[in-house]
């Protein structure tokens, strides 16, 4: 095929012109993956797998609101628990103070130190169980209701049933120790009462247990999903180094052959010399 001599048609300059482009097109994709990191910055990149990966980080936030709302419940349980241990080891040493009081011929100076040191422990356990509240909530106290915690994004929960620990409860609302008899009661209903806490407490420890449980399997979770997201998404920066450097030289090289080709046109003023 002969070849046209032409300064308004310079095909070369369009070739290599085209290429440049190619060149610098790929090079500012690459900039881009390894500015951000990832090799899909958008559906346009790749339509399909950008959905996919949409819809797993949905997921993700969704996980990470759950991983919220457990954590919340954790806390609340975990208030209760040590608020029941707390009214357990009072209720212990107000056994102790009625034991000592279960005496027939206790003087009465001493049986109203007792009285006093047992009201004392009693106001204690109220104090508690006024104050083992988390964000609003108090599983322990006389009004307290049944709580539940967010355990997935479909909405399933976790029930905490209320474990009222309030000394009317307890029954030992009205013990008291001003003679032997009734210091024979109260001790009664003193072992009653620690018998109710521990139980009690056995409720919330489950109760907590569960939510521990559902919280570890879900972070596993979420990080599997983040895993498979950057899997599909993630660029191999080693390999992006490489295509960078590469995409660079071809770059020069392509500046070079348009110069070349610009200059063509030139040559045909030597025809007329």
């Amino acid at each position: 095929m002969p070849v046209n001599f032409s300064v308004n048609t310079n095909v070369g300059a369009m070739i290599a012109l085209q290429n440049l482009n190619s060149s610098n097109k790929a090079l500012d994709k690459t900039q881009l993956n390894v500015t951000t990191g990832l090799k899909i910055n958008g559906p346009k990149d790749d339509p399909s797998t950008f959905a996919i990966a949409q819809n797993m980080r949905g997921d993700v936030g969704g996980m990470q609101a759950v991983r919220t709302a457990l954590a919340d419940g954790e806390s609340t349980v975990a208030v209760a628990v040590n608020g029941g241990k707390q009214i357990a080891d009072l209720l212990i040493e107000m056994k102790a103070k009625v034991v000592q009081a279960n005496q027939a011929g206790l003087d009465s100076s001493s049986r109203s130190a007792l009285q006093n040191d047992f009201d004392g422990l009693r106001t204690q356990i109220a104090t508690i169980v006024s104050s083992a509240s988390f964000n609003s909530t108090n599983l322990i106290d006389a009004s307290a209701t049944t709580f539940t915690v967010l355990s997935t994004q479909e909405g399933s929960t976790i029930t905490v049933s209320a474990q009222k620990l309030d000394t009317t409860t307890l029954g030992i609302q009205s013990s008291d120790l001003t003679s032997s008899a009734n210091a024979a009661t109260a001790l009664s209903s003193i072992n009653s009462a620690i018998s109710i806490v521990a139980d009690k407490l056995a409720a919330l420890g489950s109760a907590a247990k569960r939510i521990d449980v559902q919280t570890e399997f879900t972070g596993k979770l979420t990080d599997i999903l983040k895993q498979g997201i950057g899997n599909l998404v993630d660029a191999d920066l080693a390999d992006e180094s490489a295509n960078l450097q590469s995409l660079q030289i071809r770059q020069q090289l392509g500046t070079q052959a348009l110069s070349i080709a610009n200059q063509r046109p030139s040559s045909i003023l030597s025809l007329f010399r």
